[in-house]
C-alpha cells in the first residue's frame, strides 16, 4: 500500500529558494518540504562569495541593472532584472531579520566586489555566506509548526490531472522515493513548488554537490513545461585543482580583493583577454583559463593572493584558507592551483514574475528556473539574490490565490508490482560515468557542431538503456538521478545545437560571431501543458 500525504503546499528542494518560500507560507498553510538528502546538503550551503544587492549610497539600482545586463550579453529580460535588483535590499533585510550574521566593517556591513560588478555590493558572511544563510533558514524551518520536513526523500515524477473547468492540466503532487524505506510515497497538494537547484552534475568536473542532477528541470519537462536557454552552463573559473579536492570552489571574492591569475611560469595573462583583467565576467575568465591550459598543455593554472597581508587573507577567507591548507597549500605564501568547473545552470524551467510554470499550480524558483535574469551569463552573486526574490514572490502569489484552489483528486498509487530487484547496478554507475564524460568532452566551455552531434547521438542511445532499466527494475535514488541527468543533458545539447552563434557562456568554434538579434532558445515538449486539450 502506497503511503499518502496531503498538504496545502509541497516544496521539492531545501536550498535558499525552497526554505524562503516555505517560511513565508507557514503562517497560513501546511507545508511539506522534501530534501533528497539532509536539509543542508545542497548548493546553498557551499556558496562562498555572497549576495549582490544595492546597499551602499555610492551604488545604485541602475548601476546593478547595467552590470547584470552587460554580463548577460543581450539576453537578459529587463523586467526580470529590474524586479530582482529593486527587491534586493528588502530580501537582505529579511535575512537579517531572520538572524543571518553578515560580516561588518566598523559600523556598517562589509561589501566586497566581484567580477562584472562596477561597485562593492556583495554582502557576505566571511567566505561562507551560503552556510550562514542556509543554517539560519534551516533553524527557522525546523522551528515552524506548519512545516513538515522530509529528509532523504527523492521526487520521481510530478502528478498532473485535467482541470475540466479550465480545459487544461494542473499539478496535483508528486511520487516520492523514501530512501530509507525504499518505498515510493504519494504526496498531494494544492500547489507544488520545484526548488531543486541546477544540473551541473551533468559534467565530469563541477563545483556542485552530488545532488545537482537537474531533477526539477527534468520532472517539469516530462510534465509538459517549456524550458529555455539550457545551453548556457556557467563554468566557474576557479575550482581547486587537487586529486582529493572534490567540488572545492575557490570564491570569486579573492579576485575581488586583488588575487591574480597566473601561468605556471608566474606571468599574468588576463589583460590579454579583457581590459578588466581578473574582474572580467566569469565566461570570459573561464574561456581564458581554458585557452591557456590547452595552449600550454597545462593541467591547471594558478590564483595568487599571497602578496596580500596574511592576517587579511585569513580574516576574509577562512574557508578557502583552511580548505587549501588541508591539501598542503598555504595561500598566504603560495598560489592556488585552479581549473574551471561546471558551476551554474543559467537556463531552466520557464516561469513568470510569480514563479508560475506552464502547468497550473506548479511553481518553480531558484536555479531550476529560467526567469530572464541571467541571460547568457550570470553575474556573480546574483544567484542567491534570485532565490530570495523569487521565493518571496512565489510565496506571495500562492498566499493570495490558494484559498480559491480546490484540493486535487486522489491520484493512483505507485505501481511496482511488475518490477524486480536488479543484479546489474553496475550499469547505472557505468552510464553515469559515460554521460558526464562525454558532456565534459563534447559540450564543455568551447563547442563545435561535430562534437554536439556526437553527444546528441550518445545521449539518445543512453536514454534507451535507461528507459529499459527504469521500466523493469526497482527504483533507486541513483537511477532517478541518472534518468534526470540524461533528460537534462539532451536539453542542453539540443539548445546548444539550436544556437548558431557565440554568445555569453555558449562559445562555438563553428559560429564565432554574434547574431544581430538576441533570442532565447525555447524548447517545447510534445505534451505541452498549456495546450487546451487533454492528451
Amino acid at each position: 500500500m502506497t503511503a499518502q500525504a496531503n498538504y496545502d503546499v509541497l516544496v521539492i528542494g531545501s536550498g535558499a529558494a525552497g526554505l524562503t518560500l516555505a517560511l513565508h507560507l507557514a503562517a497560513r498553510y501546511r507545508v511539506a518540504l522534501l530534501s533528497k538528502q539532509r536539509l543542508r546538503d545542497g548548493s546553498t550551503w557551499f556558496a562562498q562569495g555572497g549576495i549582490a544587492a544595492v546597499l551602499d549610497s555610492a551604488d545604485s539600482v541602475e548601476s546593478h541593472i547595467a552590470d547584470t545586463l552587460d554580463a548577460g550579453a543581450g539576453l537578459c529580460h529587463p523586467e526580470a532584472v529590474r524586479k530582482t535588483v529593486e527587491n534586493g535590499a528588502a530580501a537582505i533585510q529579511w535575512l537579517i531579520d531572520q538572524g543571518v550574521d553578515f560580516t561588518r566593517d566598523r559600523q556598517d556591513y562589509h561589501l566586497t566586489k566581484e567580477g562584472g560588478h562596477s561597485h562593492r555590493r556583495i554582502i557576505h558572511s566571511a567566505d561562507a555566506t551560503g552556510r550562514a544563510v542556509h543554517s539560519t533558514l534551516i533553524e527557522r524551518v525546523r522551528a515552524a509548526k506548519n512545516i513538515d520536513c522530509f529528509e532523504q526523500h527523492v521526487a520521481l515524477d510530478l502528478i498532473r490531472q485535467p482541470d475540466a473547468a479550465k480545459g487544461r492540466f494542473r499539478c496535483a503532487g508528486a511520487y516520492v522515493l523514501d530512501r530509507e524505506t525504499e518505498e515510493v510515497e504519494l504526496f498531494q497538494a494544492r500547489a507544488v513548488v520545484l526548488a531543486t537547484g541546477g544540473a551541473s552534475k551533468a559534467y565530469l568536473y563541477t563545483s556542485n554537490p552530488d545532488g545537482a542532477s537537474g531533477d526539477g528541470i527534468a520532472m517539469a519537462w516530462r510534465a509538459g513545461c517549456r524550458v529555455a536557454n539550457m545551453e548556457f552552463n556557467q563554468f566557474h573559473p576557479t575550482c581547486l585543482y587537487h586529486p582529493k579536492a572534490k567540488a572545492s570552489l575557490v570564491t570569486e571574492a579573492l579576485r575581488g580583493e586583488g588575487a591574480q591569475l597566473k601561468l605556471p611560469d608566474g606571468q599574468r595573462f588576463m589583460h590579454r583577454f579583457d581590459k578588466r583583467g581578473e574582474l572580467a565576467p566569469r565566461d570570459i575568465v573561464a574561456r581564458a583559463i581554458d585557452h591557456e591550459m590547452k595552449r600550454l598543455g597545462a593541467d591547471c593554472l594558478y590564483l595568487d593572493i599571497s602578496h596580500k597581508d596574511p592576517d587579511f587573507i585569513r580574516g576574509h577567507f577562512p574557508t578557502v584558507y583552511n580548505n587549501c591548507l588541508q591539501y598542503g597549500i598555504d595561500i598566504t605564501r603560495e598560489p592556488i592551483p585552479v581549473v574551471p568547473a561546471a558551476h551554474y545552470t543559467c537556463g531552466g524551467v520557464m516561469v513568470d514574475e510569480h514563479g508560475r510554470t506552464d502547468l497550473d499550480q506548479l511553481y518553480a524558483i531558484g536555479e531550476t528556473t529560467f526567469t530572464g535574469l541571467h541571460g547568457a551569463n550570470r553575474l556573480a552573486s546574483n544567484s542567491l539574490l534570485e532565490c530570495l526574490v523569487y521565493g518571496r514572490a512565489a510565496a506571495m502569489h500562492i498566499d493570495a490565490s490558494l484559498d480559491a484552489v480546490t484540493p486535487p483528486r486522489p491520484a493512483a498509487p505507485w505501481d511496482a508490482s511488475r518490477v524486480t530487484d536488479s543484479d546489474e547496478d553496475v550499469v547505472i554507475s557505468h552510464n553515469w560515468d559515460e554521460l558526464r564524460r562525454f558532456m565534459w568532452d563534447y559540450v564543455g566551455i568551447v563547442r563545435t557542431r561535430k562534437r554536439l552531434l556526437r553527444a546528441e547521438h550518445r545521449v539518445r542511445l543512453l536514454q534507451q538503456e535507461i528507459r529499459e532499466f527504469y521500466a523493469n527494475y526497482r527504483i533507486t535514488s541513483d537511477l532517478i538521478e541518472l534518468r534526470n541527468l540524461a533528460v537534462v543533458s539532451e536539453l542542453i545539447i539540443r539548445s546548444a545545437l539550436d544556437r548558431r552563434e557565440s554568445r555569453g557562456l555558449h562559445y562555438s568554434v563553428d559560429y564565432p560571431r554574434l547574431r544581430e538579434l538576441a533570442m532565447d532558445t525555447i524548447l517545447v515538449p510534445e505534451n505541452f501543458a498549456n495546450q487546451r486539450q487533454f492528451v
